[in-house]
């Protein structure tokens, strides 16, 4: 103990003062065991160059964050390309976004196989560059959605964001609860789930949140469903968690709560997006923005003449970039040379530059 009072001036005072003898040794010993734990906390070494900070992923705090739904670049024979990946992350970066969610739906995840997810992680998260990365290592069954999720929490990720099981009709939320139960035992990373019925038919119900609540990991949602009435409530009943908007449409409504948006329109449009959030954090005019980004987008949709989404994305993204064109995976199927000039064509009209 003399160490310790030499170290701790304070500490002593306590002892020599203040605290009656039949009580000293229990109290000093506590103390002496946070002032040890402050000594090792000093003597912690970090990282200090930047090169893999992150931004936190907290159940409370700061929330209004916007992440990229990164598009998954692939070359002509539906490769994935490792090194357009890398510089798509530094153009996002450059941008001003948060973070990139990985494998998601715009970045095709059900097209590749365990193997080819992993390498797509290991990309990403080996580059990350300030970047909070959110993996989705969602699959139908649950030993491969937990191999991925042990996967990304192996090689730094930040988080996970979980589509329910697809390919079952409507299962019951008790069965979703025990997949999810599953999950969260098994991977400790902040992780949220996915809403988006229209591909899983297995919607994240109010419900569902309710039963795994418990889980101190459990961070948030991304509701991708378009459903404002359905966002608006989600927001209202779970205002601990981040019910981040997953359409522009609900961007609004997230902002006013203090929530933040994983936008698959920030591949086309990502200063568009970082300008939104950096307004609301600055305290400025960011509804305008959020108009502008919505009216940008619609021009894009309208000329895209049934193009698939991520099709349309990854155009846009490599005309901003100047980089060499990037490819679907089937079943989606390239872009004609027609929805091509009409797309960069709109791309023109409504000015939009990332530079």
């Amino acid at each position: 103990m003399r160490l310790f009072y030499a170290a701790s001036p304070f500490a002593a005072f306590l002892h020599d003062r203040l605290l009656p003898c039949r009580k000293r040794i229990g109290i000093m010993n506590t103390v002496a065991q946070l002032f040890q734990t402050l000594q090792r906390l000093q003597q912690m070494k970090f990282d200090t160059t930047g090169a893999n900070k992150s931004i936190a992923l907290p159940r409370v705090g700061s929330k209004a964050l916007y992440w990229v739904a990164v598009v998954t670049p692939c070359d002509s024979t539906g490769r994935f390309d490792p090194g357009a990946m890398r510089a798509i992350l530094g153009w996002h970066k450059q941008a001003g976004a948060d973070g990139v969610v990985v494998m998601g739906t715009t970045g095709e995840f059900s097209s590749f196989s365990v193997h080819e997810r992993k390498k797509v992680a290991e990309t990403v998260l080996n580059n990350k560059n300030g970047l909070n990365v959110i993996i989705g290592p969602g699959t139908p069954n649950i030993a491969e959605t937990i191999e991925l999720a042990r996967h990304a929490e192996a090689n730094g990720a930040d988080g996970l964001l979980v589509i329910p099981p697809y390919y079952f009709s409507r299962p019951p939320v008790e069965g979703l609860t025990a997949y999810f139960s599953m999950l969260f035992d098994a991977v400790q990373l902040p992780t949220s789930l996915y809403h988006y019925p229209q591909t899983s038919q297995a919607p994240v119900t109010r419900q569902l949140l309710k039963n795994l609540r418990h889980y101190s990991h459990l961070v948030g949602i991304k509701d991708s469903s378009g459903d404002s009435i359905g966002y608006a409530e989600f927001v209202q009943v779970f205002p601990e968690l981040n019910m981040c908007a997953g359409s522009i449409n609900n961007i609004e409504t997230g902002l006013e709560n203090g929530m933040g948006a994983i936008l698959g329109e920030g591949n086309a449009f990502s200063k568009k997006c970082a300008e939104i959030f950096a307004a609301y954090r600055q305290k400025r005019d960011w509804r305008t923005a959020v108009v502008k980004l919505i009216k940008a987008q619609k021009a894009i949709d309208d000329a895209a003449g049934g193009a698939s989404y991520s099709a349309a994305q990854k155009y846009i993204l490599g005309l901003q970039m100047g980089m060499a064109e990037t490819y679907v995976r089937a079943p989606y199927v390239q872009l004609t040379a027609a929805q091509k000039s009409a797309l960069k064509a709109a791309f023109d009209r409504i000015g939009v530059t990332e530079e």
